[in-house]
């Protein structure tokens, strides 16, 4: 009856350890969506949101909305043209990221 209770017990560690490792990845990628990184270091040295939004308004944007996603601003807007855009900037120096970038420096 022993040999059963470490089986048992093995699936139960075994199936602990599945829902933790797919609780993290879901964790992870609601997170950042992976369509670009930044390398911008603490929050601390960046520039405001607001100060993102500005600039781009006086580009001619019309902001939508403007988070955080994988260290950088990702912006929803429609630019100058009237496109729909999702736009990625580097929080110190609001260099445009381009998306597929990884740990960009700006």
């Amino acid at each position: 009856m022993q040999v059963t209770d470490k089986k048992a017990l093995s699936l139960t560690s075994l199936a602990a350890a599945v829902v933790s490792a797919l609780g993290l990845a879901m964790s992870q990628s609601v997170l950042a969506t992976g369509k670009a990184s930044c390398d911008a270091g603490p929050q601390a040295s960046w520039q405001t949101q607001e100060q993102l939004g500005s600039m781009l308004t006086a580009k001619g944007w019309q902001i939508r909305r403007i988070k955080i996603d994988g260290g950088c601003y990702e912006v929803y807007a429609m630019n100058e043209r009237g496109e729909r855009v999702e736009a990625y900037f580097h929080p110190r120096t609001f260099a445009p990221v381009p998306i597929g970038s990884k740990d960009f420096k700006g």
